[in-house]
């Protein structure tokens, strides 16, 4: 007889493992075309999250973030950590579907669709809403609130406008919290985004690192020498904890001899 797995609510290894099981796979150019046709075609209102090494080590120590994460429509890995994660765990991680390069490719196909931008302040929210409004997607009407507003407010102007695409940049935890309130709000068609910092970096607030670093997955170090006491607990403290849960999981993984990943 299998062994009981224990309550993901009170054990983190349990909710990485959730997680990670949960996470769409994809590995080919194409499927990640397929993937962003049938984003901007929900039947009803749809959220879109990433996770990557510092979401995950938050949803090891936050039961209300990880159930956040788990009731998300679509969940994708974002960044090097969790490749490593899934690879020691004999797991396929497919492509890297961060947010600073997804998002804008989904903006522009979204052209002609009603977009929100709701996150970030001023003046990088009016520059983020420029971009898409002259380059990513020009016969788009497009509202934007910045986000530090209180919750009604986002559900309110999304009633009234009823985008088709919200991108929400409010950063972990509060954005996926905004995200599933939307989403049982509206319940028409629409795709909800948890973009994180993806309005600072359309806003020019942020800049991306050279291609040579996002392809060799050292985009952190670049955005941490740019950042360092914002992102020193993110990356500094974050990583090695992080590597070391990684570490952690894998050995009662072995132990315990879970099943695997799907």
């Amino acid at each position: 007889m299998a062994t009981a797995l224990p309550s993901p609510t009170r054990d983190w290894q349990m909710r990485w493992y959730q997680l990670v099981r949960s996470m769409a796979r994809i590995h080919s150019p194409g499927g990640e075309e397929q993937l962003l046709d049938w984003l901007l075609r929900p039947g009803e209102a749809r959220v879109l999250a990433f996770v990557n090494a510092h979401a995950m080590n938050m949803a090891a120590e936050s039961e209300p973030f990880y159930q956040s994460l788990m009731s998300a429509d679509l969940v994708v890995r974002d960044g090097i950590g969790v490749s490593l994660l899934m690879q020691l765990l004999n797991q396929p991680p497919g492509q890297n579907l961060n947010g600073t390069d997804l998002i804008p490719r989904l903006l522009a196909r979204a052209n002609g669709l009603g977009i929100a931008l709701f996150g970030t302040s001023e003046p990088w929210l009016a520059r983020a809403q420029q971009v898409v409004r002259e380059r990513l997607s020009p016969a788009s009407p497009c509202v934007a609130l910045n986000g530090f507003l209180p919750l009604d407010d986002y559900i309110r102007l999304a009633a009234q406008c009823r985008p088709r695409v919200i991108v929400l940049g409010m950063g972990m935890p509060r954005q996926e919290e905004v995200a599933l309130a939307l989403r049982g709000a509206l319940g028409g068609p629409c795709l909800i985004v948890c973009g994180g910092a993806i309005l600072d970096f359309l806003g020019g607030k942020v800049t991306r690192a050279p291609r040579w670093m996002r392809r060799s997955g050292l985009e952190w170090a670049y955005r941490l020498g740019r950042e360092p006491r914002r992102l020193w607990q993110r990356y500094v403290r974050g990583n090695p904890v992080f590597l070391r849960r990684a570490f952690a999981m894998v050995q009662r993984s072995i132990r315990r001899g879970w099943p695997a990943v799907a």
